[in-house]
């Protein structure tokens, strides 16, 4: 096919993909004829909306025309996948996905790969180190594949605003490709020190490769900052012009716990809005996604779970209620807005409790060297596949940075996923510290940035830009600084109170564990399978969640003290409202405390003050006698199964009293406390145990 034919049938599948006007963009064309006719590998980075996915599908188009096998994409987001999905039928090309949601199609898909009736095929990043899709179906597509798309390619990144460890499998994949199979990277968000991350993890500068990359400036934007002193005067801000927002739109909230509350909130003052969390179920989402591009919904209240990729062209807002800890992340999240349309407009309503949730979200970086190097150390030792769960009760990481941790290694070579779970290869492994020092000195470079961007008297939109290291970046003329225009600050007090009303509302359900932890004998405990119903607590109650927006921040604080103190009027006062509106099915007949090394006088104080005023016996305190480790699920449990106690006097109490007791302590953050304290002063006659805490984490 020579040049104009090619770009002639081009056109053609663009117009199907996009609609009659649809023209190529002069960059569109170059990325097409470079993978098409050229057989390249390319980067393009362009702005959200600009039209990425139309050069892979018209180029998927073509190839297959010319006999080639299917695009294999590797896709992060299941509701990027299935926005993909349906944009490839209406540009002719027939899509799959295989992904954690469809596992009952899997097979079927597998089928049609083979048989020649897919174009494309959608995969997540973790997908391809599954043992049976990795050892049994990537071989065959691999050697098969028209061409590799990996979008969202700033994931790849170890200085991406969203790495995901996975995405370094693709350096090998791409190692076993054929020859002439092209391949072609995206995305919207990567400065310099990204782009040359991602060529290189992509060895895109060992071949002949083409780098595109295009202004990222958003026309339709209008950028705008509002400080308001409070979270309630942010709820009221919101509840009191939602409505003058155009359209419908996206309220970014930095926690499940916060996006929950806003939502309700919202919901109570007349909005349709629906929560969208990483704990939403997989159906909730995608009902909540096809709400939102039906307009249905006023906004999604969400966390960054809805992100890169969720398509809706005439998105016209965005809000933020607390500021991500990344221009960059902030910038890609915006750029869900104002695609399709002449305005949106973008406003980021920062809070004073910002920087703790970075803190928190720190925390959680790539644990330190002798950490992993125990990692290893256990899959050594045991000469044998073990599961995640097997595995953490013999290392001091939470589930979630365990998991993290083994892919990493998995990348590096040092450890292998196998059916069963993981197994180590032996292979020698270095930890590179200099490089996660690296990191970590630009996460804080980042987070600085975010907090410049919020002072800023300059253009909003070319501050951003800058930090993409976009060439083009000017002043935009549009934003609250170049036009002079902002939002008004103004909130009337009827409002205040209401969101002061819903913040302070008080009570928080704490779930009772169900399950003891996979490989307790391991460490000495014999505890496994489900916790017997004779054991277990009840369903109990805490003031709130120390990453709520209202509660949270005093309970923060009250924590955050260097002094052991007597619980507050104010916090008390709380409690005594969520003990009123508890709904026992039968009253406690006497308080236990659980003793703490932290903060004695805070438990004591709160214990003492119950009983009291619920005029019920303070029976005793359960005890351990030291102060607990700082340790994952399994070796709290350990620790605790070795070490709580329940005195013999107060185990008689226990006994002469019918009926529940209520266990008081500070906070809850495993759980396992309340759990094995429950499980012991079930085992001393208690006829049941409602845990009851100031403040939970999860």
């Amino acid at each position: 096919m020579d040049e104009t034919a090619l770009r002639t049938s081009a056109e053609d599948r663009l117009r199907a993909l996009a609609g009659p006007d649809a023209r190529l963009r002069d960059d569109q064309w170059t990325a097409i004829e470079a993978l098409v006719a050229g057989r390249r590998r390319a980067l393009v980075v362009q702005r959200t909306g600009w039209g990425k996915s139309a050069v892979y599908f018209v180029a998927t188009a073509l190839l297959r025309e010319l006999g080639e096998g299917p695009t294999v994409i590797v896709s992060p987001l299941l509701a990027l996948m299935r926005n993909q999905v349906e944009a490839a039928a209406r540009a002719g090309v027939r899509a799959a996905t295989i992904n954690s949601a469809n596992p009952q199609d899997w097979e079927a898909v597998h089928d049609a790969v083979a048989d020649g009736e897919v174009d494309v095929l959608l995969v997540s990043p973790e997908r391809l180190n599954n043992p049976d899709f990795r050892d049994a179906v990537l071989p065959k597509l691999t050697a098969s594949a028209g061409m590799l798309v990996v979008d969202e390619a700033h994931c790849i990144s170890d200085w991406g605003h969203d790495f995901r460890p996975d995405y370094r499998r693709l350096r090998t994949l791409l190692s076993e490709l054929p020859d002439g199979v092209p391949v072609l990277a995206t995305t919207a968000t990567a400065n310099d020190r990204v782009v040359r991350d991602v060529a290189q993890q992509l060895a895109l500068a060992e071949s002949d490769a083409l780098v595109l990359r295009g202004p990222l400036d958003r026309e339709s934007l209008r950028l705008g900052v509002l400080r308001l002193p409070t979270a309630q005067a942010r709820l009221a801000w919101l509840a009191e012009n939602l409505a003058s927002f155009a359209g419908s739109g996206i309220i970014y909230t930095l926690t499940v716990a916060a996006a929950e509350e806003l939502a309700a909130f919202l919901r109570e003052r007349g909005y349709e809005v629906a929560a969208y969390t990483g704990r939403t179920e997989p159906a909730d989402r995608q009902r909540a996604e096809e709400d939102l591009l039906a307009n249905r919904v006023k906004a999604l209240v969400a966390t960054s779970a809805l992100g890169m990729g969720f398509d809706k062209p005439d998105l016209g807002f965005v809000v933020h209620v607390g500021a991500p800890q990344s221009p960059i992340s902030y910038y890609q999240q915006i750029g869900r807005a104002g695609r399709g349309v002449k305005r949106a407009d973008v406003v980021l309503l920062p809070g004073t409790e910002d920087r703790d949730i970075w803190s928190y979200f720190a925390s959680l970086a790539f644990p330190a060297e002798h950490v992993v190097r125990a990692v290893l150390g256990a899959l050594d030792d045991a000469g044998k596949a073990l599961s995640t769960p097997a595995l953490e009760p013999r290392v001091d990481l939470s589930r979630g940075r365990l998991e993290m941790v083994l892919k990493v290694l998995d990348v590096d070579g040092a450890v292998r996923r196998v059916r069963g779970g993981w197994e180590s290869t032996g292979a020698s492994w270095e930890y590179d510290a200099d490089r996660y020092q690296r990191i970590a000195a630009a996460r804080e470079a980042e987070q600085r940035a975010i907090l410049d961007y919020q002072a800023t008297d300059g253009c909003r939109m070319e501050f951003l830009l800058r930090q993409l290291d976009d060439p083009h970046a000017a002043p935009c003329g549009r934003c609250d600084n170049c036009t002079g225009q902002r939002w008004s600050a103004e909130v009337s007090g009827a409002g205040v109170a209401a969101a002061e009303e819903r913040l302070r509302r008080p009570g928080v359900e704490v779930t009772p564990k169900k399950q003891w932890p996979t490989g307790m004998s391991a460490l000495g405990v014999p505890l496994s399978g489900k916790i017997a119903p004779g054991l277990a607590a009840e369903t109990g109650r805490a003031l709130g969640r120390l990453t709520d927006i209202g509660w949270g921040n005093r309970l923060r604080e009250l924590f955050a003290a260097s002094e052991d103190d007597v619980v507050p009027d104010d916090v008390f006062n709380a409690c005594v409202k969520v003990l009123s509106a508890w709904g026992w099915a039968e009253r406690p007949v006497g308080v236990v405390t659980v003793g703490s090394s932290r903060r004695p006088r805070l438990v004591s104080s709160f214990g003492e003050r119950i009983a009291a005023i619920g005029r019920l016996p303070l029976l005793g305190e359960v005890h351990s006698g030291r102060s607990a480790p700082q340790a994952n699920s399994a070796q709290r449990l350990a620790w605790l199964w070795n070490s709580l106690q329940v005195p013999d006097e107060l185990a008689a109490r226990v006994a002469e009293v019918t009926g529940p007791v209520l266990l008081v302590d500070d906070r809850i953050d495993t759980g396992w406390t309340m759990t094995v304290a429950s499980a012991l002063l079930r085992k001393a006659g208690a006829d049941g145990v409602m845990p009851f805490a100031l403040a939970t984490t999860s």
